[in-house]
């Protein structure tokens, strides 16, 4: 008998038809399975975990009630990811719009460097070098406007494509690409210094 391999996507789309089909424990698996991502999402936009915790139950409650309208040529995940994010942006209603950058900007950024890779080492003085990034890194995320914060967030550490990514937020591959670029920049701008600083602290032990 020959041996099917699933892919997430797979798995998920068997989930969601199991559920429209009235399998309500179907819905529990794909709740236990995307919840702690949901609220990391929304506590991306609200930096409060009651809140985001509030925000993900809300979004699923929404998912579950519109699963009908689910077109199954996409992701759940995306659809999920994209009702918390109208969600997030639903109870923060003051918040204004960044412009976005030229066509000529975007194009820099695949030239960019990663500034989510942190160099590791054995020492005691790299590994608080490292921890004093890792920190330095996240409170420059934190500080990004919101939706340059939720694109990065999308995908540095959900590992979101481009395409995926546009999907979510309801806007072009471009506008993706931009604030991702920009949130780059600025997260750049903040860690260049502490990453000169250790340049200079390895070549002065050598």
């Amino acid at each position: 008998m020959e041996n099917k391999i699933y892919s997430n996507r797979d798995k998920d789309l068997v989930l969601v038809r199991r559920l429209k089909r009235g399998d309500y424990k179907a819905f529990d698996l794909l709740l236990l399975k995307y919840q702690s991502r949901v609220v990391g999402l929304a506590l991306k936009f609200v930096k409060d975990l009651q809140i985001a915790e509030d925000i993900a139950q809300e979004s699923f409650l929404k998912a579950y009630k519109s699963i009908n309208s689910f077109r199954e040529e996409s992701a759940f995940y995306t659809w999920i990811y994209r009702i918390t994010v109208n969600t997030s942006k639903n109870y923060l209603t003051s918040k204004n719009r960044k412009k976005e950058l030229s066509e000529s900007d975007i194009n820099k950024l695949e030239d960019s460097e990663d500034i989510f890779d942190i160099p590791g080492g054995s020492s005691p003085e790299e590994i608080l070098s490292a921890n004093n990034l890792r920190e330095v890194i996240m409170e420059s995320l934190t500080n990004l406007p919101e939706d340059i914060r939720t694109a990065i967030s999308l995908r540095e550490f959900e590992g979101l494509t481009y395409e995926e990514i546009s999907e979510v937020l309801d806007c072009p591959i471009g506008t993706v690409r931009s604030r991702i670029f920009r949130g780059r920049e600025i997260m750049q701008e903040r860690i260049s210094p502490i990453l000169n600083q250790d340049n200079k602290l390895n070549k002065s032990s050598k």
